[in-house]
């Protein structure tokens, strides 16, 4: 049987370090303060800007939220993140996606200075990224960095299978994994024989955005696996991208949904507004 990636556990311990952080920084005069661009009313990105706030408000980050309608001009986002690269009460901020049609999210998050960007996703962030600069990381790609670490888990010359190569976590996790010496493929769509690929993984990450796409045949006796994806289901409930009561048996650790990588998501942007508060011009 399995050992559980409890992302709630890891996310819990991120908070309390973040907390005296935040309340070392403010001793010495920094702000911290971290801003979100909130457009439209899409009920999921509703609940996750109000979950990011409560967040914030238990370690002690001031949050504030920018809410525009769904037909917002393009122009007069642009002019808001101009204002937030340029407050220096601001420590971090970010654009809550997806953005309503009509609207181009990128050249937004390409705006954003690398400073503040704490989703970790502007083009410059990414290239800093992928050459080892110091940067602001994306949340979920850290988030499962941490997940392992945090249960002791060696990260250095593992095979690791990453299934998934999105922007957001496939590219950016594979680069991350790079950085602590395991032995990265990437797989995708065009992948051939992709089970015979993830099965001689030592670790494996799903992250393909499909519901329960990873079975029994795709996993190794004795892996770590990791499930990125969240779907949630018509008669309830959430699952990932990995078929939990499948793969569980044969694998050493396994993270559920919910309750793995989600959590690490939030804690790490936490983190990641502490990071930009440290770096910035007031601190």
């Amino acid at each position: 049987m399995a050992k559980i990636l409890d992302g709630r556990i890891a996310a819990a311990e991120v908070r309390s370090e973040v907390a005296l952080e935040v309340a070392g920084l403010k001793e010495r005069g920094v702000p911290v303060r971290l801003d979100v661009i909130l457009v439209g009313d899409d009920p999921a990105s509703v609940t996750y800007v109000a979950s990011k706030e409560r967040d914030s408000q238990e370690v002690g980050i001031e949050s504030r939220v920018h809410r525009f309608s769904a037909d917002v001009s393009q122009e007069e986002l642009d002019g808001l993140v101009g204002r937030l690269n340029a407050e220096r009460a601001v420590s971090g901020f970010f654009i809550q996606l997806p953005l309503p049609k009509g609207l181009d999210s990128m050249s937004l998050i390409s705006s954003i200075t690398s400073a503040k960007d704490v989703d970790g996703l502007s083009p410059e962030s990414a290239g800093r990224l992928s050459v080892g600069l110091p940067s602001l990381l994306p949340c979920t790609p850290h988030g499962v960095i941490q997940l392992l670490k945090r249960n002791g888990i060696e990260l250095s010359g593992r095979e690791a299978v990453i299934v998934g190569r999105s922007n957001l976590v496939g590219k950016p996790l594979a680069q991350l994994l790079l950085r602590e010496n395991a032995t990265v493929t990437v797989c995708h769509s065009r992948t051939r024989e992709l089970s015979a690929v993830t099965r001689r993984a030592d670790m494996l990450i799903v992250a393909a955005g499909k519901r329960e796409m990873v079975g029994a045949e795709y996993v190794g006796e004795g892996a770590v696996v990791v499930d990125v994806g969240i779907h949630r289901k018509e008669e309830g409930g959430l699952v990932g991208d990995v078929r939990f009561d499948e793969v569980e048996p044969m694998a050493a650790w396994i993270s559920p949904v919910p309750g793995g990588v989600g959590p690490m998501t939030r804690a790490m942007l936490l983190h990641d507004t502490v990071m930009a508060a440290r770096m910035g011009p007031g601190s």
